[in-house]
């Protein structure tokens, strides 16, 4: 069955090639050209799924992001020209599921398309986890403890949901990029590092001596079963 797409690019060509593509693999697909018109269609329509150009004008990719990761869950693409790890974790950590770097090959986003849509809630597990003194809210994408929210950006829940749902499973940084991400460009696996340091800051009340997300030398991380 397919979802209602919204390609957002302020270049006609590269969107009518997108929504061809997209509407191949059984998709309903809408086109804005700029970030204004984005918020517009989005919330008139609901879409599924957002594949957005960072670059833009009246209103770039980035706020548009920001502003409806604040209204609602649905799953977002980056595509842009940057190439740096500093871009693609800015767009990342305010909510971004995935980032595709132009240029690019309509078959690539595609995929990219089917994987991201293969983890759209409904599809993650239960509703709600305890491990410890932490309660992990899969409906709200947050963590809390003793009723707090402990803040993690979408990213840092998401690697906490895949170690959390598995205590005691190691899994390497390529496993954790697959399973909670679904990122593949160079040097991610730096940036899963940098993603747990910060999501250590807000769960462990010790991030030095961490109680919940072990760190396994040489292999990768793993939730502590113990707990």
């Amino acid at each position: 069955m397919g979802h209602k797409i919204l390609v957002v690019d302020d270049d006609p060509n590269t969107a009518r090639l997108i929504k061809l593509y997209l509407q191949k693999e059984g998709h309903t697909v809408l086109v804005a050209s700029d970030g204004i018109e984005a918020l517009e269609v989005a919330r008139k329509n609901r879409p599924d799924l957002l594949v957005l150009d960072l670059m833009m004008p009246r209103m770039d990719g980035i706020e548009v992001c920001r502003t409806l990761r604040q209204e609602s869950e649905v799953a977002i693409i980056m595509l842009t020209a940057r190439t740096t790890d500093e871009d693609k974790l800015k767009g990342l950590n305010i909510g971004a599921d995935d980032y595709v770097t132009k240029p690019f090959s309509p078959s690539e986003l595609a995929a990219r398309v089917r994987a991201v849509l293969r983890r759209l809630p409904g599809e993650r597990g239960p509703d709600e986890l305890h491990r410890g003194n932490l309660v992990l809210d899969f409906r709200r994408r947050d963590a809390f403890r003793n009723g707090v929210s402990l803040g993690l950006t979408r990213a840092e829940f998401k690697l906490l949901g895949v170690l959390a749902l598995q205590p005691g499973t190691v899994m390497s940084r390529d496993q954790l990029i697959e399973k909670a991400l679904g990122h593949d460009f160079d040097g991610f696996e730096r940036t899963v590092d940098a993603h747990i340091r910060n999501m250590r800051r807000k769960v462990e009340l010790d991030p030095a001596h961490p109680l919940y997300v072990k760190t396994v030398y040489g292999a990768g991380y793993s939730f502590a079963e113990d707990v």
